[in-house]
């Protein structure tokens, strides 16, 4: 009988159809409730093959992706190390959503995040994992920044740029009572450092989480007078006229301005 019904998932969850797909998704739903962690593995498997969707392809699937990534958490945290195996795929669109299915599950996931990256050496492994670190909404992000700010001095380019967004939605998630002074420092300082960096995407990025900083009751009156005067130079507002040429910045840099 369960292998009727596993077949007949496997089938549902394999189609195009959006309909087909939800059928498949609730099938899964229902059957998790009904087994333990050992049996559960195979439905997983199922599920993630849904991590696979081209949105920019079939965009009307998005609601059904982003149902798959939700379901992840339901499974618990036995899929944690495999998310993370997965996050190895070669698969940008699969990495994504891994990221973001990790994220879901929170605070369980941040250890073995961290875990995993100080064991690597490899940067577009370590982009991943800092990526869904990005995505945990916890408080508990905060045993995550040391090595966010050891990456957002990497050489590495995507890696430092994905640190110094990092930085930002960590902001969103430690409440200012839980931050000492001494790391609110080192993330304002850093992002300071990446506001002169050649490369357009960090210095946007560096901006918006500094914005993140603002918003978020990490900076001081006096912080937040001095980044919005670095926010006028970069729209070239101020006496000197000499604007950041890249729209992206310039864009971050009017956001950032309305919470200095």
């Amino acid at each position: 009988m369960q292998n009727d019904i596993y077949n007949s998932i496997k089938t549902l969850l394999t189609s195009t159809q959006p309909e087909e797909l939800k059928h498949g998704i609730k099938l899964v739903k229902e059957e998790i409730s009904k087994i333990d962690c050992s049996e559960a593995r195979p439905l997983f498997e199922m599920i993630s093959t849904i991590f696979y969707i081209d949105i920019l392809d079939r965009p009307d699937l998005v609601p059904i992706l982003d149902e798959a990534v939700s379901l992840t958490v339901d499974f618990g945290k036995w899929v944690i190390p495999i998310l993370i195996e997965n996050l190895d795929t070669g698969d940008l669109k699969a990495r994504l959503a891994i990221s973001h299915a990790l994220g879901r599950i929170g605070a369980d996931a941040i250890q073995p995040l961290i875990t995993v990256y100080t064991s690597s050496l490899d940067p577009d492994r370590r982009t991943f994992i800092l990526y869904a670190l990005s995505k945990i909404k916890s408080a508990m992000i905060i045993n995550a920044a040391p090595i966010v700010l050891e990456a957002s001095q990497s050489s590495d380019r995507e890696l430092r740029d994905t640190a110094t967004r990092a930085i930002g939605k960590f902001a969103e998630s430690i409440p200012p009572s839980q931050m000492s002074n001494d790391l609110r420092k080192k993330f304002r300082q850093m992002l300071e450092i990446n506001l002169a960096n050649p490369n357009v995407s960090i210095r946007a990025k560096a901006v918006r989480s500094l914005g993140k900083l603002a918003k978020y009751g990490h900076l001081t009156a006096q912080e937040k007078e001095k980044l919005r005067i670095v926010c006028q130079h970069i729209l070239g507002t101020d006496e000197f006229y000499d604007w950041d040429r890249a729209f992206i910045v310039r864009k971050e840099a009017e956001e950032t301005l309305k919470y200095t």
